[in-house]
Parts: structure tokens; C-alpha cells; sequence
């Protein structure tokens, strides 16, 4: 089994604050990470090629320092791991991102499965994973919280607002998972040594043959027009008494306010 994990690294979004003039993320002291699904969809890329061996490759798009993601995930068990970096890329929205990563894929070319998480903290689009899959032309099963193979193919179990859809689909496919799929296994001291010493591929947009508009800001539709720190709400009130008694009272402070 051939699996390949897309993941992605994120600003810790507990430490992120907003510049008020310019509407932007303030990067600069927050320390980065591997967005939490992904590293779901990796843990569950390892426990599927320690039931049905294989090989797991890990891939992201991101600046040099981002190697430094590629690192932890060979440490948890990654088999290889590839860079996507360049100043072509920088400023790439789902889009773009996903017409450079499917490009990466197909210059793996040998792959069975395509592993991401459902989303990442700096955006919550949930929209990279299933662009890739048309990009790769591949069936795609989205928010996974369980999975197994089964006569050749992938069985899915996914979480709906409104319950669970069990799902199955023939190989090759990509699956993005929910936190839900696992719990991530802390790198041993074994496999950060072992990480350090491994080579890390990196691929450039002339690697990949991406051409200038392709990706960045020149291939990216969407644009962003401003960013900001919603204004904090006032408290709230809890209104006691019987559950008759607060509805009661509940209508007279609506019909005080005019809301009704």
C-alpha cells in the first residue's frame, strides 16, 4: 500500500493575533506547527501500513522552514518526505495550492492512496482536499472518522451533521479525515534521530511544471478584501425558574427590547 499524506504547516492559532491597521495575521514570535488534522491523516497512513505494509510519503507546500514539519513527520514513522517550495507558490489560495500538490502527485506517480485532514486551523475552507481529488481525477470520500480496507477497496465511515454514512470506493482514492479517525503518536527518540538524517526532496514550479500563473497570487481567484477581530458581544444572562417560568420571561424581555 502506497500512501501518500498531504499536510500543511500552520501558525499555532492560539498565539496568532490580528494587526488592527492592516487587517492582517501578525506571523512574526508565533510558533509553527503541523495543522492537528493532518497529523490525524498521517497517524492513520502509519497504522494502515503497519496492518498491510508499504510506504508512506508526506508532502507539503511551504516555504524552507517548513522542512522542519517534514522532519516530525518522518520522526512519527514517514517513510520520505518532499518540500514544495518556491517563490512562485507564495500567496496560493485552495486553488493554486491544490493544481501544485496534484502536480507533485502525479510526479510521484506510483500511489494508492492520497491521505489529508478535512481542514487547516489558518483557514478552515475544507476545500484542498476534494479540489485535489479533481485535479487528480480520483474518487473522494470527505470528513472520514473511520477506515479499513476490504477486498482491494477502501471502506469509509463519515461523520455527517446528522449522523454517520458508511461509504466504499475502489483505489486508487483520497480520503480526508476528522480528528475523530485517531489519536497521533508522539516521535520516538528513536525516529528523531533517524529523521535528521534522512533527505528531504524538494521541488521547485519548474520541477513540477508549473508555469507563471499557475500558482501564487497570479493563480489564485480568490482574493481576500479584509480581515478582522469580530468586536466582543456583551454577557449573557441566564434566566432562572421552571422551564414555563423562563419562557415567560424570556418573551418579556424580548417584547422590552422590540425583538418581537
Amino acid at each position: 500500500m502506497r500512501i501518500i499524506v498531504c499536510i500543511k504547516q500552520v501558525p499555532d492559532t492560539s498565539q496568532v493575533r490580528i494587526d488592527p491597521k492592516k487587517g492582517t495575521l501578525i506571523r512574526q514570535g508565533v510558533p509553527s506547527i503541523i495543522n492537528p488534522e493532518d497529523k490525524h491523516a498521517l497517524e492513520e497512513a502509519l497504522r494502515i501500513k503497519e496492518r498491510c505494509q508499504g510506504e508512506v510519503t508526506v508532502v507539503t507546500m511551504g516555504p524552507p522552514q517548513a522542512e522542519k514539519a517534514l522532519r516530525e513527520a518522518l520522526a512519527m514513522g514517514g517513510d520520505r518526505a518532499v518540500l514544495l517550495t518556491d517563490r512562485a507558490f507564495a500567496g496560493s489560495d485552495t486553488h493554486a495550492t491544490a493544481q501544485v500538490l496534484a502536480a507533485a502527485v502525479r510526479k510521484i506517480r506510483d500511489w494508492d492512496l492520497v491521505l489529508c485532514g478535512r481542514q487547516a486551523i489558518d483557514g478552515d475552507t475544507a476545500q484542498v482536499g476534494p479540489q485535489l481529488a479533481e485535479y487528480l481525477g480520483v474518487p473522494q470520500v470527505t470528513y472520514a472518522c473511520k477506515l479499513h480496507l476490504e477486498d482491494g477497496c477502501l471502506v469509509a465511515e463519515r461523520a455527517l451533521e446528522d449522523g454517520f454514512e458508511k461509504v466504499k470506493t475502489r483505489l486508487p482514492a483520497l480520503v480526508t479525515v476528522t480528528e475523530e479517525i485517531n489519536s497521533p503518536r508522539y516521535p520516538s527518540i528513536r525516529g528523531i534521530v533517524q529523521a535528521v538524517k534522512m533527505e528531504i526532496i524538494t521541488w521547485n514550479s519548474r520541477d513540477l511544471g508549473i508555469e507563471q500563473g499557475q500558482a501564487g497570487l497570479d493563480g489564485s481567484p480568490t482574493k481576500v478584501n479584509k480581515t478582522y477581530t469580530p468586536k466582543p458581544r456583551g454577557e449573557g444572562e441566564v434566566i432562572p425558574g421552571s422551564p414555563g417560568e423562563a419562557a415567560r420571561a424570556l418573551l418579556a424581555r424580548l417584547r422590552e427590547r422590540k425583538v418581537i
